[in-house]
């Protein structure tokens, strides 16, 4: 068994049943992937275009590719046919981008909301005002072409658990109400939780969590 292997079964080992695992796998070569890969992971994500769109080419066509970076609206285009899930969507500019583009080529696609819970300033997402007022205003009819699954958040980088949990019972609260305001039976994803902090993340109920380093190393 090699050291990804070994380390997808440790993850593994701690984890719910119902909670979805994303190798993280930016930065990392395609043979990692395919370690990974080949150890029974299918969801992989990513956070540059490009970067996807070479893999997904090199790559087996029944992994599914998460885009969990801040994405640039001229990026959308290039991985709309390929994406399985854009976890960080942080606008309704970019709701109506992302919208655009599929309904050009013809498909939905399905994403996360990306609220911001941390306490640093240079993190994504929408304040929780903004999400609420997004779900009780209906706004989300104006985008037909996209499926909302979800909520994502990252917690502040710090070595304070309490912290850390209380930003990630922030998001848990505020996704079991959009759930009875949103009458859409697949807004059943919480992605939250990382290398770092998902075993926080599973005590709130997260239903996926992204994990890089304690799969695949350091970043090349």
């Amino acid at each position: 068994m090699n050291e990804i292997e070994k380390n997808i079964q440790e993850i593994r080992a701690k984890l719910p049943e119902n909670i979805r695992l994303v190798c993280v796998s930016k930065f990392h070569s395609a043979d990692s992937i395919m370690q990974a890969y080949n150890a029974g992971e299918r969801d992989f994500g990513e956070s540059r275009a490009q970067e996807l769109c070479t893999k997904a080419q090199n790559l087996p066509s029944d992994i599914r590719w998460h885009f969990i970076g801040p994405l640039q609206s001229n990026k959308i285009k290039q991985i709309a046919p390929l994406i399985y899930l854009i976890q960080s969507i942080e606008s309704e500019k970019m709701l109506s981008q992302i919208n655009f583009c599929a309904e050009k080529i013809g498909r939905k696609i399905s994403v996360l909301l990306e609220v911001h819970i941390a306490e640093e300033k240079q993190k994504h997402g929408f304040l929780k005002s903004e999400i609420l007022d997004f779900f009780t205003q209906k706004k989300w009819q104006k985008f037909p072409f996209i499926e909302i699954c979800g909520l994502m958040g990252i917690a502040t980088y710090t070595t304070d658990n309490e912290k850390i949990m209380q930003e990630f019972h922030v998001i848990k609260t505020l996704f079991d109400e959009l759930k009875t305001v949103f009458p859409n039976s697949n807004f059943n994803t919480l992605s939250i939780g990382m290398s770092d902090d998902f075993p926080l993340a599973i005590e709130q109920n997260s239903t996926m969590i992204r994990v890089g380093s304690r799969i695949f190393g350091s970043r090349n």
